[in-house]
């Protein structure tokens, strides 16, 4: 392992207009993490905005001292923010969260056990048996996730049930060869993501967890479902390009 992994658990959380809640977020998160024996860093990616996000973040830098914030400048898309949380992060595991906690944070307990168990990469879902989904979605955006996820399954990956849950947790060293090689900086990299992983061989499993659903969600179910599935087109493109199985892709 590298001499850089000098923390048991990193956490990246994109920030993009989260003035809203990154308060909450980050008090949840660090009551979580002091309260646990391992160690770990938090890296808040902030992806442009004006709403002062930013400011937040760093106010919360200066009172943390495992807490560092990326700041993008300008918004490029949440899988361009994770991905440069995970590829500057010192972890031996290394977890992304949405800002918005749908998954509370205690729930990596769950993916730890799944990555020390021999996984490479262990995912949130809300679709196995186990899965706890307190606050439930309107009916259309579970129509169209649904949507998504059948087509997902039928030209991508066949057999996870749910690519979407916004809670991921990797190895070091599988997290760092899967995000030098994404390209998709948008909604669809988490399909990106796990197509690689297969590509390289790596161990994914899907694993049960709590999800609450925020209503304040800025995914439009239409639009951004189109340009989802333009992205999975994008990713078989990519694939049939050999893309995916050489180098180690551009730095951020």
């Amino acid at each position: 392992m590298s001499s850089e992994a000098v923390v048991h658990l990193s956490v990246v959380i994109p920030a993009f207009e989260e003035a809203g809640r990154l308060d909450r977020t980050l008090r949840r998160v660090r009551v979580y993490l002091d309260g646990q024996s391992f160690s770990s860093e938090v890296l808040v990616v902030v992806d442009g905005g004006g709403d002062g996000t930013l400011e937040i973040a760093r106010k919360w830098e200066t009172d943390w001292s495992t807490l560092r914030v990326l700041d993008n400048k300008v918004n490029q898309g949440k899988g361009f923010a994770v991905r440069c949380g995970m590829l500057v992060s010192r972890g031996r595991y290394l977890l992304f969260s949405d800002a918005d906690l749908s998954t509370p944070i205690d729930q990596v307990e769950r993916l730890l056990v799944a990555l020390e168990a021999g996984g490479d990469v262990a995912i949130g879902s809300r679709a196995l048996a186990g899965s706890d989904v307190r606050v439930r979605q309107a009916w259309w955006r579970e129509l169209m996730g649904r949507l998504f996820n059948r087509v997902v399954r039928l030209i991508a990956l066949s057999d996870v049930r749910d690519t979407q849950c916004g809670f991921k947790c990797f190895r070091r060293d599988a997290g760092r060869q899967i995000f030098a090689r994404q390209r998709i900086w948008r909604f669809s990299f988490d399909v990106e993501l796990l197509w690689i992983a297969r590509k390289l061989g790596y161990r994914v499993t899907e694993v049960p967890v709590t999800w609450v659903n925020d209503p304040s969600s800025r995914v439009h179910p239409l639009r951004d479902s189109l340009r989802m599935l333009v992205d999975l087109v994008r990713v078989r493109y990519n694939d049939l390009r050999g893309v995916y199985q050489f180098g180690e892709g551009p730095s951020v």
